[in-house]
């Protein structure tokens, strides 16, 4: 059985008619799964609810500052922290219950040693200490990453992420950490501007691969199999933290790189390979179609 952690609730954080970061997005993952072929083998969890040592986890990586202006901010009937990202009456609660989903899920991993999925939104991997930007709240993967080393006999956490955009936040709060190692896998010139090969990290830890628009899968993989494989099997994590954005792909409005959904079962082959320890949190990816099938090839691949 392989766990997704999801909750409607993640549905009320309103973005707007048009905005590419909605609610339906999860909707049509859903759909999917319950739909596909390994139905069965999905074991559906709902996030543990929001409590007080939560706020802990998030301070960890964003200031009380930026926490109390996103609270004010929805409290007070909504509004926006940059041109990209709005903020909803609810935005701040449920991005609250997302980073409990990702916490839940580095527990169902560590408990099980076998992979789990975290469905929820909104995605987090711009957002820095002190605010949120492009769609992101609160930085999911780095508040995981932080948390899973308080666990007992986890040293090394990896994060990968496979987004077509750059983790500005992530690597931002986790590149100050020996015990953390990231790497992005990004289309370069594209938001949010960072994310260039000489960035790397105040112990050597950070891995950027920027890659020119119309890169495919045939670009990919050798940056798997001769920079990516090598610099996380050198590490060893004892967990693998992926933040999984599927706007990589073809049928994607939001970038130009050539990526398919079966590509994805091929990245999660390559994770597993270096530890059966590994939590996928969706990011980005916003045609409903090619997201869903993502996301099945991903799971696909665990099972």
């Amino acid at each position: 059985m392989l766990p997704v952690i999801y909750s409607d609730e993640f549905l009320e954080h309103q973005t707007g008619r048009y905005h590419p970061e909605k609610p339906e997005r999860l909707s049509a993952v859903v759909t999917a799964l319950k739909t596909a072929d390994f139905a069965q083998k999905i074991h559906w969890l709902t996030p543990t609810p929001v409590k007080q040592e939560l706020m802990s986890w998030i301070e960890t990586a964003h200031t009380a500052t930026y926490i109390e202006k996103l609270k004010h901010i929805a409290t007070t009937g909504g509004g926006y922290l940059d041109g990209d990202t709005p903020v909803s009456p609810r935005s701040y609660d449920v991005a609250l219950l997302a980073v409990s989903a990702w916490l839940d899920g580095v527990n169902e991993v560590l408990s099980r040693e076998n992979p789990a999925f975290v469905l929820a939104r909104p995605p987090g991997h711009h957002a820095e200490s002190d605010t949120g930007m492009g769609f992101c709240l609160f930085s999911n993967a780095a508040i995981a990453a932080l948390y899973a080393l308080q666990q007992p006999g986890i040293n090394r956490v990896a994060i990968l992420d496979w987004d077509v955009h750059h983790g500005n936040g992530t690597q931002a709060i986790v590149e100050s950490y020996p015990e953390i190692v990231y790497c992005s896998l990004h289309q370069y010139p594209a938001y949010p501007g960072t994310g260039r090969a000489s960035e790397q990290g105040f112990y050597k830890n950070v891995l950027n691969l920027p890659l020119p628009p119309g890169s495919d899968i045939s670009v990919y993989q050798p940056l798997w199999q001769y920079k990516i494989l090598p610099f996380l099997n050198n590490f060893q994590p004892d967990l693998l933290i992926v933040s999984a954005g599927y706007d990589a792909l073809e049928a994607d409005p939001l970038a130009s790189i050539f990526l398919q959904p079966e590509d994805f079962g091929l990245f999660t082959q390559y994770c597993l390979g270096v530890t059966r320890k590994v939590l996928f949190g969706l990011e980005g990816g916003y045609e409903l179609l090619s997201l869903s099938k993502s996301v099945i090839s991903t799971l696909q691949a665990c099972l």
